[in-house]
């Protein structure tokens, strides 16, 4: 599928949305008691969604690709445009979990659809890690997989993709030695934001590859 873009996204009204009305989330007020006894009262936006099997919301997939010409890896981030910022996000592909799957069922399925690309080995899934947890009871699994490329790959040619209807998702492969940088050229671009987990791996990268010596951490 190949997006023929006639236009930016422009955001044409903002209106309040009653919780009763509201498909994927809700809002609720949690009262509670602190560390010294006294009563509290926090504001959260709570998922609508959350798979009774899985227990997580969605999953994040880094990812590694392995050229078969021994080219260094690679990763594939995705851009598409996200209302709440009115702007492009880079991040890594992602999805809601359905119900009945694992988050490793997740994540092979969403990264198929949003890729083209048929996972070859699943090698890490996380705990469970909060999504951002001053505002929201959303939660998330990170799934790391790995791609091995098919011979011819390195041209550039990337398979095709099977979106939902509302879904326009660009793709980018960048080396992993120029991870952190190309993040941060990203950011530079008017409407354009880095989601934090992916820029906190490559920052994580860029800091072992820095420091990792001097601190003795390789």
């Amino acid at each position: 599928m190949t997006l023929h873009k006639s236009q930016e996204p422009e955001i044409t009204s903002v209106v309040e949305l009653p919780t009763d009305k509201a498909r994927w989330i809700t809002l609720q007020q949690i009262n509670y008691t602190d560390q010294t006894g006294k009563p509290r009262t926090w504001e959260v936006a709570a998922r609508k969604t959350r798979a009774a099997k899985a227990g997580v919301d969605a999953v994040a997939i880094g990812n590694i690709l392995l050229p078969a010409n021994g080219d260094p890896p690679s990763t594939i981030v995705v851009i598409q445009y996200r209302p709440p910022l009115d702007a492009y996000t880079v991040e890594w592909p992602a999805g809601l979990i359905d119900e009945g799957e694992t988050a490793e069922q997740a994540a092979v399925r969403e990264f198929k659809e949003e890729t083209g690309y048929e996972v070859s080995r699943v090698v890490d899934v996380s705990p469970v890690q909060a999504a951002d947890p001053g505002m929201s009871s959303a939660n998330m699994k990170m799934v790391m997989v790995e791609v091995d490329l098919p011979e011819g790959a390195e041209a550039g040619v990337l398979p095709e993709q099977r979106l939902e209807d509302g879904e326009h998702i660009e793709r980018v492969v960048v080396r992993l030695d120029g991870f952190y940088d190309r993040l941060v050229e990203y950011s530079k671009k008017e409407r354009f934001v880095v989601a934090a987990k992916l820029f906190h791996f490559a920052a994580g990268m860029q800091f072992v590859r820095n420091r990792g010596k001097e601190l003795k951490l390789l």
